[in-house]
């Protein structure tokens, strides 16, 4: 088992196409989803904007948008093995990955992400990614969104009855024939050249705003 374990540590990185098959069973799984959707409006403005998702509603968070849409998205995803996995599935939804965090290499994926502004790409963050705590949410959007002018977007996947993994954000896998609701949030404009004070007087309005989205099960 040790020698197992060992040799599973040494796997970097799976083939792309090894994602196909979880792709279209996550794409079948959905099928089976009641879905509602409110508040796409406020995306679909043409200009770039910075989204925040909690990060234990994720698994189905790709698919509750357009292709068109998704194909001008880039999440920013933690540089962990398990990130390298995410990266490589949510190639096939047409998703790009920006790997790293705000907490590691902080400077070198803020680059990456104003690039990615600037070039009219949506950046998607976990603001409580990747290791929590749960539904705390970190400054890395508020810094970015500072810096290019860009909106921040809050967005929940609210479901009506799902399994809970034992895992640090409670990640949620919606059952079949659930109902899935997915609110978008009105754009939250944050102030350019913010000093630490500023930083975390919007990082509180942003998290209250997605809070306020958030349905959990009871």
């Amino acid at each position: 088992m040790k020698v197992l374990k060992h040799k599973f540590r040494q796997i970097k990185k799976l083939p792309v196409w090894a994602f196909f098959p979880v792709a279209v069973l996550l794409k079948c799984f959905k099928s089976c989803m009641r879905i509602q959707i409110s508040g796409t409006e406020h995306y679909l403005t043409g200009k770039p904007i910075v989204s925040v998702t909690w990060h234990n509603r994720l698994i189905f968070f790709p698919l509750m948008f357009p292709r068109r849409e998704r194909k001008k998205s880039v999440a920013l995803v933690s540089a962990s093995r398990d990130g390298q996995y995410i990266t490589d599935l949510l190639k096939h939804f047409g998703v790009k990955s920006i790997r790293g965090s705000t907490s590691r290499k902080a400077a070198a994926v803020l680059h990456e992400a104003i690039k990615c502004v600037k070039e009219g790409y949506n950046v998607s963050f976990t603001p409580d990614g990747p290791r929590g705590p749960k539904y705390k949410m970190g400054r890395g959007p508020i810094y970015l969104a500072s810096m290019t002018g860009a909106l921040i977007v809050p967005m929940s996947v609210n479901a009506s009855d799902y399994w809970e993994l034992k895992s640090w954000d409670r990640f949620q896998i919606p059952k079949p024939w659930a109902r899935l609701t997915v609110i978008v949030g009105k754009g939250i404009a944050i102030p350019p050249d913010l000093d630490d004070e500023g930083i975390e007087k919007w990082r509180v309005i942003v998290e209250k705003s997605l809070m306020e989205m958030t349905s959990d099960k009871k």
